[in-house]
């Protein structure tokens, strides 16, 4: 091997250790998002999807009639628990979904948004 190809040899594994560094740090943040947007533990649901479900459901119901408040908070709250498991599963497999799994996170959300739904028809979730 001459000196020149031992040069590019180097550089191309730099260049692929580096890719391998973005991908892992894209993946960690894809995770980062996931969890924090996934109802894993009982602070992101309080500090995360129930405002982020609260704001987006009080937008949409000054346009189209506060009477579908609930229905756009759950629909809120749902899609920003299914997608916290989404970016999770898809940081973890890397395109790869183990289709069980999904549903389970799937059935959980459903539960966590139940719950929402009869907090908010109750009257303990309004819009401001």
């Amino acid at each position: 091997m001459t000196s020149g190809e031992s040069k590019d040899m180097h550089s191309l594994r730099r260049k692929f250790n580096e890719i391998k560094t973005r991908k892992g740090l894209f993946r960690g943040i894809l995770f980062i998002t996931g969890y924090i947007l996934s109802p894993l533990t009982w602070w992101n649901d309080l500090f995360v999807n129930i405002p982020i479900s609260y704001v987006l459901a009080s937008i949409i119901s000054k346009i189209i009639g506060s009477n579908y408040f609930p229905e756009l908070m759950v629909s809120a709250y749902l899609f920003t628990n299914v997608l916290g498991f989404l970016l999770m599963h898809i940081s973890i497999s890397w395109g790869r979904m183990n289709r069980k799994k999904l549903l389970i996170d799937i059935i959980i959300a459903t539960g966590y948004t139940i719950l929402v739904y009869v907090l908010a028809l109750l009257g303990y979730i309004k819009p401001f």
